[in-house]
């Protein structure tokens, strides 16, 4: 009989370790690592084993075992009664296999940069409103152009009066779901509609009431833009068989959810890393005057592995599972650690530092650049992300001059699920350029 052998871990009661998780992950991620290593177990909740990993060949294994074996669904499951039960983030197995190649299309890389010019135009819309002179936050500037960017472009929303009501209930509940209610599930009392979950859940009815019109009225059109919604109500499975209008409710709020706070906060860390490193920032306008976006790419890069935001993945064991000398029983949660790959010394020359330089004329080694997870999990618009980040830079860089509102760096801080600038990179327009 093979014995279980977990990696070491603190030993604290497990509400404190997960009250610890959540208030200051960085701190905590950090400590563990220096006390117990390369891989250690904690307690995040009362059921499960939770095993942080941090080296490359113990995340290859994990993601590259099969999707039968380890399963995301269940964890991800705090985000059931909005995102729906066939939301991409919720399935597993063949159900999940076959979600995903369902929405893979709308994402290559040629539909993606069909989008390019509504990324510029969003960004080119909000820049012109920015105040010059006067302190201000560029992280819900940021949500707001990927909000402009997501109604066009997966959406298919041109201006007006349907697009004004999605754009204000989408906002919403984008709002509420980045409240603690949606972190922990000992507060999902909905109160009559009062509290935190109750409003959530109730703005959740009214984004389904409209995003269910909007799927009527568009079945009924006969000639489709090429947005996502259009290429999604053209796909078929296997059988030929559409996709349900759930099926449609559900992916489209996954999308929502998952690309809009992730790319927002990205671009956010990306300017309040790039502001206090002025030699990056002259290279970058130099660079970008003469057309080129190989360093603006790198610096892309090199934010992402300082400042992932989102600070893990994670897969739940429906089977045993070895992992070199260690024996895990199933449902075990195996956690390759993001925020601590991307910081081992070995892997990273001075890791701390932010040096877009690491990413120029060099492909990263397998398994040591994860900001988008990897494996059958890996995030659907990982390319979308990366095309929206670039135009927006773009923009921000060629039309005006910002400088850090402050001169300590903002600390990272939880915000639900993502970890986000403390002052949500608060800049100043020194001067428009054009």
């Amino acid at each position: 009989m093979t014995q279980t052998t977990l990696p070491p871990g603190p030993r604290r009661p497990a509400f404190v370790q997960t009250l610890e998780w959540i208030t200051n992950p960085e701190r905590f991620m950090r400590r563990c690592r220096d006390r117990y290593g390369s891989a250690f177990t904690v307690r995040l909740g009362p059921r499960a084993d939770v095993v942080f990993l941090t080296e490359p060949d113990a995340v290859r294994a994990v993601f590259q075992g099969s999707p039968q074996d380890m399963n995301m669904g269940d964890i991800n499951g705090l985000f059931r009664r909005v995102l729906g039960r066939k939301s991409l983030l919720v399935i597993d197995g063949d159900e999940h296999l076959q979600q995903r190649k369902l929405l893979l299309p709308p994402f290559h890389g040629e539909r993606v940069a069909q989008h390019t010019a509504a990324m510029l135009a969003a960004a080119e819309d909000d820049v012109a409103s920015w105040p010059v002179g006067a302190p201000f936050t560029l992280q819900p500037r940021m949500q707001s152009m990927t909000l402009n960017v997501i109604l066009g472009a997966v959406f298919g929303l041109q201006p007006g009066p349907r697009r004004d009501e999605l754009r204000v209930l989408l906002a919403r509940l984008l709002e509420l779901n980045t409240t603690l209610a949606t972190t922990l599930p000992q507060l999902r009392h909905e109160l009559g509609g009062r509290s935190p979950w109750g409003k959530l859940m109730s703005c959740t009815k009214e984004v389904d009431r409209a995003l269910y019109a909007e799927i009527a009225r568009r079945r009924e059109q006969s000639d489709r833009p090429g947005d996502v919604l259009s290429l999604l109500l053209d796909a078929e499975d296997e059988g030929g068989e559409p996709m349900t209008d759930r099926e449609l409710r559900d992916q489209l709020l996954t999308m929502l959810v998952a690309g809009h706070e992730t790319t927002a906060t990205a671009l956010a860390w990306a300017f309040e890393r790039i502001l206090r490193h002025p030699d990056v920032m002259m290279r970058l306008r130099a660079e970008l005057a003469h057309g080129e976006t190989s360093y603006l790419d790198a610096a892309i890069k090199e934010s992402l592995r300082l400042r992932p935001v989102v600070p893990i993945t994670a897969r739940k064991l429906a089977v045993p599972f070895s992992l070199g000398d260690r024996h895990y029983p199933a449902g075990t949660v195996l956690m390759p650690c993001i925020f601590l790959l991307h910081r081992k010394p070995d892997l990273y020359e001075a890791p701390e530092a932010f040096r877009p330089e690491r990413f120029l004329g060099t492909t990263s080694a397998p398994y040591t650049w994860i900001p988008f997870g990897g494996g059958v999990r890996r995030c659907l618009g990982a390319g979308f992300a990366l095309a929206e980040m670039r135009a927006v830079m773009q923009v921000v860089l060629s039309r005006v001059e910002l400088r850090p509102a402050q001169r300590r760096d903002e600390r990272i801080v939880r915000r639900a699920f993502t970890l986000s600038p403390s002052e949500g990179a608060r800049v100043v327009v020194e001067r428009r350029l054009a």
